[in-house]
């Protein structure tokens, strides 16, 4: 669990890093190329038009043609290219320099792409690789022909200097931007993770049985983390009640079955102390039959457990069958009929109407006669047991009230746990394993139905089961 948690933490710092540095990268990668452009392009517009006021002032001078102006075309030429600080070049329509700012080109012939372009009366300024720019500007005499080309040269030397110290400032606040995401970065990891890590510890400590630990959630804000925190602690009390329940359970089973097993044990030793030569057979007899009783009290606890078990198992499928459920309590009050009447109990049956299920019969009658046969117990002379099965259009009824000694109302919530009795030494002389409505309640579920409780003590009880009439 911890390599998983610390492999977390390092991906979502790497995620945040790539999310949060590399498009910061690239912004300022192509932000100093667009200002390079831009200044690049400000400098050939700067060119072209120097290039045209001295193509311009040469046609309306005549330098091409006069020859007795020659020496003033060479100081405007020097003059111009000395206060703009570009080199000047001056060429004829047959490309040869007639004019050279530098005086170190005149008489040669320049065929440049751009010189041609220029020619051909299309203004041009373009890059060369020794980081200068060339604009090339044709000379129109007054007829509006081409005599020739006027070519300024410029240096972009200082534009990369600028660029250089707009790049190293760029990169000193990416640097201090890119600690400020790291250092957040670092934050938002130990958020995420911390909770993650903390939740991990507690669920060790369930696993290894401690089902009292507790996620804390306070300082959560309302998201999954908190989520994930709150469905942990769920699950915690949710095992603690299990555990507590095993627990309970394993306790009652003991004392169900030592509470006979004692009995036996004591009639036993009451029986072997006795001299069988002066102990009269009717006290052997009673003594046999108390035993025989303990047993059969053991193996009707055994049995139940053995139900309960087998209807608590979740690999064991319901097998439903579409019966006639009217009929099916019809029989259970009939079976049931001569044990009410033994004590004084009658019992009306009531068919609201016929209702059909898909249910497991054995199951359902199983629960039913277990609601019944309470009803007939923990009933008064001559008291009254009303059964009666009704539906709607999704479930079945199955009401089973009585005008027994009733339930307290704290003691309700508790009447479906394991072993519990909510009078034990009356339950004891009856028979109950206290096990039966916990039977009830496992079957109902079984068929994703429900059971109700209703009861005062002195006035009676009422239990209303029900079922889906369509199980899926």
């Amino acid at each position: 669990m911890a390599k998983k948690s610390i492999k977390l933490k390092w991906t979502l710092f790497i995620t945040y890093a790539l999310i949060g540095i590399f498009p910061l990268l690239i912004v300022a990668q192509l932000t100093l190329n667009s200002v390079q452009e831009y200044f690049v392009e400000e400098r050939k517009k700067e060119l072209l038009l120097q290039a045209n006021v001295v193509s311009g002032h040469i046609g309306l001078s005549d330098y091409m043609y006069d020859e007795s102006k020659t020496l003033l075309f060479d100081y405007d030429v020097h003059q111009t290219s000395k206060q703009s600080g570009y080199r000047i070049i001056v060429i004829d329509r047959t490309g040869v320099v007639v004019n050279d700012s530098n005086k170190t080109e005149e008489g040669k012939t320049y065929f440049l792409p751009e010189v041609v372009e220029a020619l051909n009366n299309r203004d041009t300024a373009t890059v060369q690789g020794n980081d200068t720019i060339h604009a090339a500007v044709s000379i129109m005499d007054d007829r509006s022909n081409c005599v020739g080309v006027v070519l300024v040269c410029g240096s972009i030397s200082d534009i990369a200097v600028t660029v250089d110290a707009i790049r190293h400032n760029i990169f000193n606040i990416i640097i201090m931007l890119m600690v400020m995401i790291v250092i957040v970065i670092t934050i938002l990891a130990w958020w995420f993770t911390n909770p993650l890590n903390r939740s991990i510890e507690v669920i060790k400590k369930m696993a290894e049985g401690h089902f009292d630990q507790r996620i804390e959630v306070n300082g959560y804000l309302h998201t999954e983390l908190a989520e994930l925190a709150e469905s942990s602690n769920n699950m915690a009390e949710k095992l603690d009640q299990v555990e507590t329940s095993r627990q309970e359970f394993v306790s009652n089973v003991s004392h169900e079955l030592k509470t006979p097993l004692s009995s036996i044990k004591v009639l036993s030793d009451s029986i072997l102390i006795q001299d069988p030569e002066t102990v009269p057979k009717e006290m052997y007899v009673e003594f046999l039959r108390d035993i025989n009783s303990e047993v059969d009290r053991m193996t009707a606890i055994i049995n139940d457990l053995l139900t309960l078990v087998r209807m608590n198992r979740q690999e064991v499928a319901l097998k439903p069958l579409e019966i006639n459920i009217t009929d099916m309590v019809g029989d259970i009050v009939k079976r049931l009929e001569p044990i009410a009447r033994a004590k004084n109990v009658s019992i009306n049956y009531n068919r609201v109407r016929e209702v059909i299920a898909e249910v497991e019969e054995t199951k359902l009658s199983l629960a039913v006669s277990n609601l019944i046969e309470n009803a007939i117990k923990y009933n008064v002379d001559d008291g009254k047991i009303d059964v009666s099965v009704d539906c709607d259009h999704q479930n079945a009824f199955i009401t089973v009230a009585d005008t027994g000694i009733g339930i307290a109302e704290d003691e309700i919530g508790k009447i479906f746990d394991r072993f519990y009795r909510v009078d034990k030494n009356r339950d004891r002389e009856t028979g109950g394993t206290g096990l039966g409505l916990s039977i009830t309640r496992s079957a109902v579920l079984m068929h994703n139905g429900s059971i109700k409780v209703s009861s005062k003590e002195n006035e009676g009880t009422t239990f209303v089961i029900t079922i889906p009439l369509k199980q899926k």
